[in-house]
Order: structure tokens, then C-alpha cells, then sequence
């Protein structure tokens, strides 16, 4: 049985597939890209006990699991909820989500049914969601959750739960990616920033790693016996991840060890080695820090390989989103034929990620009247969007990353009645 399938752990892959259909079967040729991520020296901050600087090496990934899809799947045509989710997870792993967002599958039918239509839309409005039920939709993905305060009741009242509800009822699974499309390499941002020609684009937050162990506890034992005496009891204080330790030679002091634990098992973790004599005189506790994800984050800055004008820059946003208008804002001292030379972007509400960042012009979706000023005063120019019309364009780009990953009986389409809420008049 042919297989395409790819380990994902340490690396992330973005597969491109061309399904060639040869006497009546399915080959698969992956074209892969990667961007490893290299083992990484990280500082640590003592938090008790030690006066000793250290440094410890951390090996995370963005995403980790095997991602397979066999013959018997794409020669159906149609594909399973969870090996879409599959799909989605590798164009952007949702650890790449911010913390306070509510990313992923938000509404999931009760009774399983094979995935044969997908819509992309950027917000879910009674009116997509109607789109959604006229096409015999079998999943939504909606680029901001629908679902992300908590709710008490499901009523008619509220239009989101109402949305909820017509989900349901018609058996429409919902998943949101929101903030990992804005973070991953090649998402929105990068798609947003390419608006002005190439560049030289680089990150202005960078993601960090999704690491299991987030602390790194050493100590010092009397013997052998010991040291596994007290591993057995920290296993116990940590059954959700698979314990890491090194031990080193003995000298007279002993035996050194160094353990690493999750958030949630360091108290338990600390109590248990207090618990015996050795450990608890010679104890350090260690904060390790994430490791970063280059090319991944939030935000973008582009030193543009070809200068432009502001009146070109404004013009190119234009075509780029699709827009008949935008609002400029100019820079203290600058005009319509200032040169911009460097670029800020963030999609979205933008303004907390473009602060205190210099570039001769900002470009988001929104941001405040006294957010506008600020920048203005120290010369840099700003163009607002509205809030979706920044992002609403990738979902023509991701129908095709995505498309090509699908069998053919695969029908991805973009909303024909998703739009932004506010409009010129």
C-alpha cells in the first residue's frame, strides 16, 4: 500500500503534493522545504540557592508527530476530518498560536462524516454560514474563532451561539487558525508585507518553542542507589512527559545530576528532593528558556530591495488587497513622493506589535486615533486597511496551499459573502 508520509518531529516540513494518476493510481511527489531548527545554548536564571551561571541545551520542535496519508485515502477522493487536521497542523502547527488565543477545531459533528467541501472564510457571519449550509459545506474554517469567550448557555439570542447551533445541527465542523497563520513563515504577514515588492524581511516577535521541560533541577546524590531511588520518585512527579537526566562522574562531594520537569510537576518535583538530605544541600533550580523559531512570529519588517514612493506604495496596497481606498496618515515632515525604503506590517490590530518599531511606514488593518499620532510625530506614515481587508486576501493564497494537499474530490472554496463589516460611502 503506497504511503506519503513524513516525521515531522524537530523539523517542520511544508509538503507540496502533485497527484499524478498512472493506471488508475495515486503517486505522490513531495517537493519538501525545510527549515530545521538547530540545537540551541540557552541561558538560565537562578532561582534559588546557587550563585552559579549555567547554560543547558534544549532540543523543542514546533510540531512533533508523524503525518501520514495513505493510497486507500486519496483514491477515495475524499478524506476524514482528522487527517484534514492533520493537513492544517503541518501548513501551521497551532503552537505557534498566541497564548490568549482559541485556535483549532472549535465545533465538532457528532457523527463522523467524510470531508468533501471546505470553506475558507476570514469571519463567520450569519451570512457565511448560510453560504456554508447551501453547498453542503462539511467543514469551516474560519480565520477568526467564532468561539472564544466561554459561553453558559447555547440560546438564539446571541448570534454567535446561533452560529454554534446551525453547526451542529447541520454537522459542520469549525476550525480557526487565526494567529499561527499569522506567525508562520509564509502566512499572513509575509503575505501581507510582500504587498510592496521583495525584501530583505525579517521578524519583529519571534515565536519561541513549544518545550515540555521548562526547568532544570541539579543536585548532588551519595550513591548510585540513590540517584535511582530518587529518579523513580520523580518520574511519579511527572507522568505526563518522559523525564530527562544526565549524571556525571562522582568526586568527593558525591554524584552530580541535573533532571529537567514540566511547569506542573516542578513543585512536587522540589518538595521530593528536599525530602532527602544530600539533594536538598546542594539543590539549584534552573528557568530554561524557550527556543526561538526564526522566521516565525508576529509581525514583519522589509528593507525593500527597490524603494518605492509613497504614492506607489499606496498604489500597490491598493492592488495587493484589492482595495479602491485606503487612509494614509503621513509622517512628520514627509509627502506623497517620500521615499519608503522600509516597511512595518502586522495584520490585523497591529499597533502592539508595531510600537517603537522604525520604519518609514506602518502598515495594518486598525489602530487608534492617538496610536496614529504617536507614530506620525516621529515620522513614519501609516496606511490602515480596516481590520479583515489585511488579512482577508491570504485566503486565496492558502485555498491553494491547501488544495494541492487534498485529494481532488476535495472541493476548497474561498466565501463569496465574507466581507469586512465597515465600508467607504
Amino acid at each position: 500500500m503506497l504511503t506519503a508520509c513524513r516525521n515531522l518531529s524537530r523539523t517542520f516540513l511544508p509538503l507540496t503534493y502533485r497527484r499524478l494518476c498512472t493506471r488508475g493510481s495515486w503517486t505522490h511527489q513531495a517537493a519538501l522545504s525545510t527549515a530545521s531548527f538547530s540545537p540551541l545554548f540557552l541561558p538560565h536564571s537562578h532561582i534559588f540557592l546557587t550563585n552559579q551561571a549555567t547554560s543547558a541545551l534544549l532540543n523543542s520542535s514546533i510540531h512533533s508527530h508523524i503525518f501520514c496519508l495513505s493510497h486507500s485515502t486519496f483514491s477515495s477522493g475524499v478524506m476524514e476530518l482528522k487527517e484534514v487536521l492533520q493537513v492544517l497542523e503541518q501548513l501551521a502547527p497551532l503552537s505557534l498560536a498566541e497564548s490568549w488565543d482559541n485556535v483549532g477545531l472549535l465545533v465538532e459533528p457528532s457523527k463522523p462524516r467524510p470531508v468533501k467541501t471546505i470553506l475558507l472564510t476570514n469571519d463567520l457571519t450569519d451570512a457565511v454560514m448560510a453560504e456554508a449550509e447551501a453547498m453542503s459545506c462539511d467543514l469551516i474554517i474560519s480565520y477568526h474563532p467564532p468561539l472564544f469567550r466561554p459561553f453558559k448557555r447555547l440560546v438564539q439570542k446571541d448570534w454567535k451561539q446561533r452560529l454554534a447551533i446551525r453547526a451542529v445541527e447541520a454537522g459542520i465542523a469549525i476550525f480557526s487558525p487565526h494567529t499561527s497563520w499569522d506567525s508562520v513563515k509564509g502566512g499572513v504577514n509575509d503575505w501581507l508585507v510582500g504587498g510592496l515588492g521583495s525584501g530583505q524581511v525579517s521578524v519583529l516577535s519571534e515565536a519561541k518553542g513549544d518545550a515540555s521541560h521548562s526547568h532544570k533541577l541539579e543536585f548532588m546524590a551519595k550513591s548510585a542507589g540513590e540517584v535511582q531511588g530518587i529518579l523513580e520518585e520523580l518520574k511519579a512527579c511527572d507522568s505526563e512527559t518522559t523525564l530527562q537526566h544526565a549524571i556525571s562522574r562522582s568526586d568527593s562531594s558525591g554524584i552530580h545530576v541535573s533532571v529537567t520537569c514540566s511547569d506542573s510537576a516542578l513543585t512536587p518535583s522540589v518538595q521530593t528532593l528536599l525530602r532527602h538530605n544530600a539533594p536538598s544541600q546542594s539543590l539549584c533550580i534552573l528557568k530554561l528558556e524557550k527556543p526561538p523559531l526564526p522566521g516565525h512570529g508576529q509581525g514583519r519588517l522589509s528593507i525593500l530591495d527597490q524603494p518605492v514612493t509613497m504614492e506607489m506604495a499606496i498604489q500597490k496596497m491598493k492592488s495587493h488587497l484589492g482595495l479602491s481606498h485606503l487612509r494614509l496618515a503621513l509622517g512628520s515632515g514627509q509627502t506623497l513622493e517620500s521615499s519608503v525604503n522600509s516597511v512595518a506590517v502586522c495584520a490585523g490590530s497591529g499597533a502592539s506589535v508595531l510600537n517603537g518599531v522604525k520604519a518609514d511606514l506602518y502598515i495594518t488593518g486598525e489602530m487608534s486615533h492617538h496610536e496614529v499620532l504617536d507614530a506620525v510625530a516621529k515620522g513614519m506614515s501609516v496606511i490602515l486597511s480596516d481590520h479583515s481587508n489585511s488579512e482577508r486576501g491570504y485566503l486565496a493564497v492558502f485555498k491553494e496551499r491547501l488544495a494541492v494537499r487534498l485529494p481532488e474530490g476535495v472541493t476548497v472554496a474561498v466565501s463569496k459573502t465574507d466581507r469586512d463589516p465597515l465600508e467607504v460611502v
